[in-house]
């Protein structure tokens, strides 16, 4: 520790040498008034200042006060320049530099969530990024960033230069992780984070790390989306509900850059959701069970994001997108015109009637009668056709089969007004219907709910005038099968209770339904009101009688 030296009186009155060489300056003369002794005390505070802040400044570099404690404002920092005799505490970088430093470290990849990187929201830029969400109850999604490497021969994906601690991870990409039953039925794909750099000299035991070779090494900036289309693909109510709209809300942010790796690839798939496909991907579908070589990408999603049935929610989208975006895609892949279009032209919206409409006479609206065969027939159909030319319909009866073409129906109902079916995977369909047309929904005894949330509320979202004829146990044939006034009947709560599978048993595969023509003949012509009042002729002439008015 530096001593005091020891004072003692001076020889002779005249200032002190050290005081010139701290300050730097001379001392001014002493006043004429003053005595010739009298300087004592000013020598020893000139002695005393230099000690005490050499002093501080031997104890701040001891302890190394951290960088930020000696953050100071901007205020603070012109006042700090203009003394000279701070400078030695000022740190190495400008104030406003530490602080922008500071707000870079608190925005590490670590504190981000995974979310921000699967939506696009943050990332961009960063390497060696491995992250998974598992909050969600539908599915799990993984994000990769850096050297992405596939591994078809063990179903893995490996990540070089992996983030230090990453741990393997394991994902079954598809949406339905809450049914345990059908999750096991999915190829699972296994994430590897690989740390060390690479060496192409290193052996076994030096540290290094020897990378697979690519076969297929994808653009840069062009990333990855790995799914499933295994599960309950084959129902095209589960094709779009668990499969094309998670892959639209996962994807369409790439506006086509994008490779989607599938698992369970199926070939019929492809044929028949093409139209789609091309217009969320640039490229070819990569069949990740049977390419059997490397593809290399530098971004890499496992899983799809999904919001619910058959919804795209804008909050949670990053662009606002709605399920309104969704169907103007469907229009735009399986209409006529857009085969002479550019597949790079953005969606068109249905309009809200056909524009060959005549508006002097207008022609009787289209309605179309989704009829089902197994279960859940409309054992009444002819009274129920009709009902339906009474209420001022012109109907028409759709009876499909798997190998009916989407665009065929796709030109079916979007130039309808309406459409009648029971509850079942066929009401999907109305994703093809203009806003403004009418879902009329029968629902059988025992799926109210189901018939809600799977397609009533949907069907709202995408602007459909919906209504909703709920069977009464008579008309219910399980009314014959197990008594008018058993609890099947009456309380279905109980029966679903117990599950989804005995409620499907009963209420879905061993049901069919015969309506009362008089009460549907009512919402027949609740229909047929809404549609008068919607069409794009009554909205012409109600603004043309507005004008007139004015």
């Amino acid at each position: 520790m530096m001593q005091l030296p020891q004072h003692h009186k001076p020889s002779k009155p005249s200032a002190p040498s050290c005081c010139s060489s701290w300050i730097r300056r001379s001392q001014p003369p002493s006043p004429p008034h003053k005595k010739p002794g009298g300087g004592g005390r000013s020598r020893y505070a000139c002695r005393l200042v230099p000690l005490l802040v050499l002093t501080v400044y031997s104890v701040v570099t001891v302890l190394r006060i951290p960088s930020s404690s000696l953050v100071v404002t901007t205020a603070d920092s012109e006042r700090v320049e203009r003394r000279e005799d701070l400078e030695a505490l000022k740190t190495h970088l400008p104030s406003n530099q530490n602080s922008l430093e500071a707000r870079e470290e608190t925005r590490s990849v670590a504190s981000l969530p995974c979310s921000a990187f699967i939506n696009g929201e943050a990332g961009y830029g960063e390497e060696g990024v491995l992250c998974c969400d598992r909050s969600h109850y539908r599915s799990d999604v993984c994000y990769l960033r850096g050297d992405v490497r596939t591994d078809p021969s063990t179903s893995s994906v490996l990540l070089y230069n992996a983030p230090r601690g990453s741990s393997p991870e394991k994902v079954r990409p598809y949406t339905r992780k809450f049914e345990g039953s059908i999750m096991s039925t999915i190829d699972e794909v296994t994430i590897l984070p690989v740390a060390g750099a690479y060496n192409a000299s290193a052996s076994a035991g030096d540290g290094g790390t020897l990378r697979r070779r690519c076969d297929v090494r994808h653009p840069r900036g062009v990333p990855a989306v790995v799914f499933s289309t295994g599960g309950y693909t084959g129902n095209v109510y589960h094709e779009f509900s668990d499969g094309l709209i998670p892959l639209f809300i996962t994807a369409q942010r790439f506006a086509g850059e994008v490779v989607f790796v599938v698992l369970e690839y199926h070939y019929w798939w492809l044929g028949r959701y093409g139209a789609v496909l091309e217009r969320l991907t640039n490229y070819k579908v990569v069949d990740f069970r049977y390419d059997r070589r490397v593809h290399c990408f530098d971004e890499m999603i496992v899983g799809l994001r999904i919001h619910g049935e058959l919804v795209v929610d804008p909050k949670l989208m990053p662009n606002g997108k709605s399920i309104k975006d969704f169907q103007a895609l469907l229009h735009q892949g399986y209409s006529r015109a857009a085969s002479s279009s550019s597949s790079a032209s953005p969606p068109v919206p249905l309009p809200l009637a056909p524009p060959s409409r005549p508006c002097p006479r207008p022609a009787k609206p289209k309605l179309l009668i989704f009829i089902r065969k197994q279960n859940r027939v409309l054992l009444n159909l002819p009274h129920v056709v009709t009902a339906c030319r009474r209420a001022g319909f012109a109907p028409h009866v759709m009876n499909l089969r798997r190998q009916t073409p989407l665009p065929a129906i796709h030109a079916a109902l979007a130039s309808a007004d309406a459409m009648v079916a029971v509850h079942g995977a066929a009401v999907t369909h109305f994703l093809f219907m203009r806003p403004g047309s009418v879902l009329l929904q029968i629902v059988p005894v025992g799926l109210d709910w189901a018939a809600d949330a799977f397609y009533g509320k949907p069907a709202q979202q995408l602007g459909l005038e919906y209504l909703e004829y709920k069977v009464a146990p008579e008309e219910s044939s399980l009314a014959a099968e197990y008594g008018l006034n058993s609890t099947v009947v009456r309380d279905p709560s109980v029966i679903s209770s117990r599950g989804w599978w005995e409620m499907k048993k009963v209420y879905m595969d061993r049901q069919n339904v015969t309506v009362n023509i008089k009460r549907f003949g009512e919402l027949l012509k609740a229909a047929r009101t809404h549609l008068r009042n919607t069409t794009a002729c009554a909205k012409a002439a109600g603004a043309g009688a507005a004008a007139a008015l004015r």
